[in-house]
């Protein structure tokens, strides 16, 4: 690692780089260390938060200084980054948000500070309580933006990581398949619109199940158990005014595991706005389970062609 705190660690120097530095705030999974792939490739330093308990320790030697924080401690997340001249930031990788707001003793180990409190305290300590996804990430944004830091999307640094549109991988497609998809498409998008998940899974025009704040694998796993005899379609799409800077719809090789595990047939996702970690792993994946995938430019559902 050229620099950086190990969690256990002091400090080390950072390594000197007459590029602007971006600041990564990385949550758990691949992504987050994709695009720190991404920039380091083009010789960008990337300055990482690295979310305690979420984010992976291979970060440690890819970026060019990393501390390890908890996600409540956004005092000492600015602090960072001032330090170090940053004046664009990235979040990329999930947060386990039901761990944090709802199951207890995980929020005090990720510590809030004063400014996490007067961050997130207009919205989840008054009367008319607000724990939605827009709500907290456009309030995090907003932090940012008042201390002269710009929240760019992860996608506009490493936007090869989204999907085209087009047939990715499977057998070729069929009338069932496409009704589902159909039906599923504006129902997935309503969803969204109202913050409540982006993902449902569908069979023979009627829907199993779909995603809320316990995210899209136990989504699947309960689509599974609901199905015993398979052949479902999982849909997973962007919200109608999605803001790519947060909260983008992301599948990879676990995801296909998953989705062949329980049962499932085929995935479609929303083209250009859905990230495919891993992607030839995750195209090889699907060939070798026989699960169908493809990416959709979105559309109204009375006219949603699958693309060939």
């Amino acid at each position: 690692m050229l620099g950086g705190y190990h969690p256990r660690g002091g400090a080390r120097r950072v390594k000197s780089d007459p590029n602007e530095p971006i600041g990564l705030v990385a949550g758990w999974g691949r992504f987050p260390i994709l695009v720190a792939e991404s920039l380091i490739a083009r010789r960008i330093p990337v300055c990482c938060i690295a979310i305690t308990d979420h984010a992976d320790e291979h970060l440690e030697y890819l970026c060019d200084h990393v501390q390890w924080s908890g996600v409540g401690r956004l005092g000492a997340h600015l602090r960072y980054f001032r330090k170090l001249g940053v004046r664009r930031v990235t979040m990329a990788g999930k947060l386990f948000k039901a761990d944090l707001l709802y199951a207890g003793s995980p929020w005090l180990r990720h510590t809030p500070d004063l400014q996490c409190l007067r961050t997130f305290g207009p919205l989840l300590l008054s009367r008319k309580r607000n724990a939605r996804d827009d709500s907290l990430l456009t309030a995090v944004t907003e932090m940012y933006r008042r201390h002269a830091m710009e929240v760019t999307a992860a996608t506009d640094l490493a936007p090869e990581l989204l999907a085209d549109a087009g047939w990715l991988v499977g057998k070729p497609r069929s009338p069932r398949l496409e009704n589902d998809i159909r039906c599923g498409w504006e129902i997935a998008k309503q969803m969204g619109a109202l913050d409540i998940g982006q993902s449902i899974t569908v069979k023979d025009g009627t829907v199993l199940a779909v995603e809320a704040i316990e995210g899209t694998d136990a989504c699947i796993r309960r689509s599974g158990e609901l199905c015993r005899r398979g052949g479902w379609v999982l849909i997973k799409v962007a919200k109608p005014q999605q803001d790519m800077r947060f909260d983008v719809p992301t599948i990879g090789p676990q995801t296909i595991a998953m989705v062949h595990e329980a049962g499932g047939v085929a995935i479609a996702i929303e083209a250009e706005k859905t990230i495919i970690v891993d992607r030839e792993q995750t195209l090889a994946a699907a060939a070798a389970a026989g699960i169908s995938l493809v990416a959709i430019a979105d559309r109204p559902a009375s006219s949603l062609e699958v693309a060939a």
